[in-house]
């Protein structure tokens, strides 16, 4: 009977291996005669083993699309096969199986032994003010977080002698069995089940930490702000994250930087603005003025004759650059303030100068 294995997969011809795996992997789960019990799922379930088992071998596939699609074609074909063994549910490993047609590039499929894992990265947020991120600071924070068993090391035993050699895999984190399947004698490798690939198994486990090998603390640390830090600057503290598995590195601290908004100044990158307001006497005769700045005071002079909004810049009154040297400026707008109230003798000032204006329509006859 010809078959067509593209469509008992539901792939395309042109479907690379990743695609047909995939499709395999699905179909396998779903119509495993221990996990679908409708009828006709025995056969199905043989189908889909024995399409992907020519098409996830490349000259197999070769030989199949060059000279068509029965099973008869290839040197060992599948009619009759016992498939008793493939499908019970007391010999058959999926993992197996799969690594079988797809495995990774070892002829036996072997699967890597897992060393213990890193420890986890840690994120905390904190708040300074404009001043802080002027000047720098050294602020304290506390870190809730998973640290090192201080009994065990991490081991997560109870004593170093109570970590053996797993017996089921002879202390290698790997299962190797043979395995009888519809294309021959398979020798295939699985990751122990007893000590999940570490190759060791602990007796008894710590009574600290439950053989985990890791306790939760709290931790106080110092981070220190650099002068210059802006909205979300990002400062790795390495290895104060969580602990690692079994003895394994610690993961980092990162601490994310938020600028807190300021009551006087507004911040535009390394520069910082801000509103002051000055007499109209000043801005016409010009003056002195003190205005504030981010370490203090600074004085500010006024020329005769300064318009409304007008902005003047402080050199060097701003905030560090965060990468290189240099500094930012204070940038200073004045706005100018008109007495609302005039005595008597001010108006009668005022209206004299307007006399004298040459522009009979000067700057303070709208206020008559």
């Amino acid at each position: 009977m010809t078959k067509d294995y593209y469509n008992v997969l539901g792939v395309e011809k042109t479907a690379t291996k990743e695609e047909i795996k995939r499709a395999y992997k699905n179909l396998a789960k779903k119509y495993h005669p221990d996990l679908n019990k409708e009828a006709g799922t025995a056969d199905r379930f043989k189908e889909i083993n024995e399409a992907a088992a020519v098409l996830a071998d490349d000259e197999k596939r070769s030989q199949y699309d060059q000279y068509g699609t029965t099973s008869e074609q290839f040197g060992q074909g599948f009619q009759g096969y016992d498939f008793s063994d493939f499908m019970s549910g007391s010999n058959f490993d999926f993992d197996s199986i799969f690594e079988s047609f797809f495995g990774g590039g070892n002829p036996f499929g072997a699967r890597r032994r897992r060393g213990p894992r890193r420890g986890a990265d840690l994120r905390y947020d904190i708040d300074i003010t404009l001043e802080e991120a002027a000047t720098g600071a050294t602020n304290h924070i506390i870190v809730p977080r998973l640290e090192s068993c201080s009994k065990c090391h991490g081991s997560g035993a109870e004593s170093e002698s109570d970590i053996v050699n797993c017996s089921d895999c002879n202390g290698s984190g790997v299962k190797r069995q043979t395995q009888r399947t519809p294309f021959g004698i398979l020798a295939t490798t699985a990751t122990c089940r007893k000590c999940r690939g570490q190759g060791k198994y602990i007796k008894r486990e710590c009574q600290i930490c439950d053989g985990t090998g890791v306790v939760k603390k709290t931790r106080k640390l110092e981070i220190k702000i650099p002068a210059g830090a802006e909205e979300e600057t990002n400062l790795r503290v390495a290895g104060e994250g969580e602990a690692g598995e079994k003895g394994a590195p610690a993961g980092d601290l990162y601490v994310v930087i938020h600028v807190k908004e300021h009551d006087t100044f507004e911040r535009h990158e390394d520069d910082i603005y801000i509103k002051v307001p000055i007499p109209f006497t000043i801005a016409a005769l010009g003056g002195e003025i003190e205005v504030p700045t981010l370490d203090g005071k600074a004085k500010l002079k006024i020329p005769a004759g300064t318009q409304n909004n007008t902005i003047f810049r402080m050199k060097g009154k701003g905030i560090p650059y965060l990468h290189g040297s240099g500094v930012g400026n204070e940038n200073v707008e004045v706005i100018i303030e008109v007495p609302e109230k005039l005595t008597k003798k001010q108006k009668e000032l005022l209206k004299e100068f307007e006399k004298e204006s040459k522009d009979k329509k000067g700057f303070f006859s709208w206020m008559f």
